[in-house]
């Protein structure tokens, strides 16, 4: 059994007495967690995906404690230029125990709904749209053809005088 959920913008895969850590929460150590979406849930056996979110399972979880990630060097450099920067970070984290998932509620009251709106499309009556007797299309005379016109034939190129020397 496990479900997947969206804490602070980030998913996780979640599996009863797990524990994870998510992204700071504003909750003090020993609270109850509110899981706001559930996306996916699976029993083992069927797996129900939310259209974007399901709202019959529910997530128990509670906090833990909060901490600090390990640290990461963030290095920066531009070769020939002389310039170099390091720095440090650490994220902060919460500890989540995922006590338990709350099974998803069978989906009997949607099947009955979708049955009775069956009924209710069947019971109309069907009502077909009268068509109008299309007339057959008026023929076109056809246009006569003009005779093709006749290309003029070629003129004989005219003879160019010889040109004068300059020199002579």
């Amino acid at each position: 059994m496990y479900a997947i959920i969206q804490i602070a913008g980030k998913q996780f895969k979640v599996k009863p007495g797990m524990v994870l850590n998510v992204p700071t929460l504003d909750i003090e150590p020993g609270k109850k967690v509110n899981v706001e979406r559930v996306l996916a849930y699976s029993d083992g056996k069927n797996l129900e995906v939310g259209t974007p979110e399901l709202t019959n399972v529910a997530i128990d979880g509670t906090v833990v404690s909060h901490g600090r990630a390990k640290k990461i060097i963030v290095f920066k450099k531009k070769r020939r230029k002389g310039y170099q920067k390091k720095q440090g970070h650490r994220q902060g984290f919460t500890q989540i125990k995922v006590a338990g998932i709350a099974p998803a509620k069978p989906a009997a009251k949607k099947t009955a709904a979708k049955a009775d709106t069956a009924v209710k499309a069947e019971k109309k009556p069907a009502v077909k749209k009268a068509t109008a007797a299309k007339k057959p299309a008026a023929k076109q005379a056809a246009a006569p053809k003009k005779p093709a016109a006749k290309k003029a034939a070629a003129k004989p190129a005219a003879k160019k005088a010889p040109k004068a020397d300059k020199g002579e």
